[in-house]
């Protein structure tokens, strides 16, 4: 018996009439943007474009009403991020607190912390950092030594945090902290809190990547006071929370969609009637695609569903990035194209631009290694 459950699903009909909706929203709003900005999609980080699609009411589409959201299915909810990657909209501002932080406040949070996160979330207002890695850690998260002390009304906090994307733009981060020293249980006194990225003693350092782009950072906290009602859930409970806050982050379609602007250039450039060789490649990347697609909304279903899919999240994670590496070297191949940065064609400036990013696919949400290990241990092997 099979320890994973995909389903094959078909969107309801209202999740198909909300697709037509969103296209002619993103007609409006994106113009003629060229190939390689659109292949920055969920890494463009552009607070207009958030706004407007927070006034549609399209950010927290599945909250509840009484934050700002609009109580809809998490399908109808899929169907508008597949639009939006598709389209390379600009989505990165409210990303990750649309996609993790606002659904880790809702289950874990308190009401206080709802009414004064959400609304902000669902206006397109409020952005997000994610406080996990340290220096010296690695890919074992459970080592974490960043410390959080009680003290009268709160917490004191020393130590760093590393990879934190858009922290330099973000206004706030629910980073995981040891509250706690428990001696062979690592996975134990770890806790969560909402931090103020501009309380005093927070520090926050360019991390410059291999483009040249600054996208990460490093914070450091050196005396920083975190008061008490800013802890996310019980203390003690950050490892469980972080695992599903997890979940939300490695399921989605930006999974297997990130380089979906590059296998759209290629369609273009091969045109209408195709060369059997190009004919081939285009048809092996539609069916992973398809097949990827079909994992991935099997895992909405499930979130819709109440589920907690940890395992195949994981699987999903872990094929679609796969996947999402190999698209550039198999159009580099293909075409026999030198990719370019600031000049050539559209292929080539799109197949430059993904070249760069893409080993940074399989890092982010976790890396390969982990998402191996958690699906191993799903099956028994460890």
């Amino acid at each position: 018996m099979s320890v994973f459950h995909f389903e094959l699903r078909d969107l309801p009909p209202e999740a198909e009439a909300f697709r037509d909706e969103v296209r002619a929203f993103l007609r409006e709003t994106m113009g003629t943007r060229a190939p390689v900005r659109r292949a920055r999609s969920w890494g463009g980080f552009d607070p207009e474009f958030s706004k407007r699609l927070g006034a549609r009411g399209w950010i927290g589409l599945t909250w509840p009403k009484r934050y700002g959201g609009q109580e809809r299915s998490f399908l109808e909810r899929y169907v508008l991020l597949e639009e939006l990657l598709a389209a390379g909209a600009p989505a990165g501002a409210h990303w990750v607190a649309e996609r993790q932080s606002g659904p880790l406040l809702l289950r874990f949070g308190t009401e206080a912390q709802r009414e004064r996160f959400l609304p902000a979330i669902v206006r397109g207002e409020s952005y997000f950092a994610i406080g996990m890695s340290e220096p010296d850690s690695g890919s074992d998260l459970a080592s974490i030594r960043t410390r959080a002390m009680r003290k009268d009304g709160g917490y004191v906090v020393n130590g760093t945090k590393v990879w934190t994307s858009n922290a330099h733009r973000s206004q706030h981060a629910i980073a995981l902290f040891r509250t706690a020293v428990v001696p062979d249980k690592k996975h134990e006194g770890l806790s969560q809190f909402l931090v103020d990225l501009r309380s005093p003693g927070v520090t926050i350092r360019p991390i410059i990547d291999l483009a040249g782009s600054h996208h990460f950072n490093e914070v450091v906290f050196q005396d920083v006071f975190v008061p008490e009602d800013m802890r996310v859930g019980g203390e003690g409970d950050g490892w469980k929370q972080v695992t599903t806050e997890l979940a939300f982050e490695r399921s989605g379609p930006e999974r297997y969609l990130s380089s979906i602007a590059l296998i759209l250039a290629l369609i273009d450039h091969v045109g209408a009637d195709p060369d059997p060789r190009a004919a081939e490649v285009v048809g092996r990347l539609a069916t992973q695609l398809m097949t990827l697609r079909q994992m991935s909304l099997s895992v909405a279903g499930m979130l819709q569903a109440g589920q907690n899919p940890n395992l195949e999240a994981a699987v999903v994670k872990d094929v679609g990035t796969t996947f999402e590496q190999s698209v550039p070297e198999v159009v580099h191949a293909l075409m026999d194209l030198e990719p370019t940065i600031d000049s050539g064609s559209d292929l080539q400036q799109t197949l430059g631009y993904l070249v760069q990013r893409a080993p940074s696919f399989s890092l982010r949400g976790g890396t390969r290694e982990v998402l191996r290990g958690i699906i191993a241990r799903g099956l028994g092997l460890r």
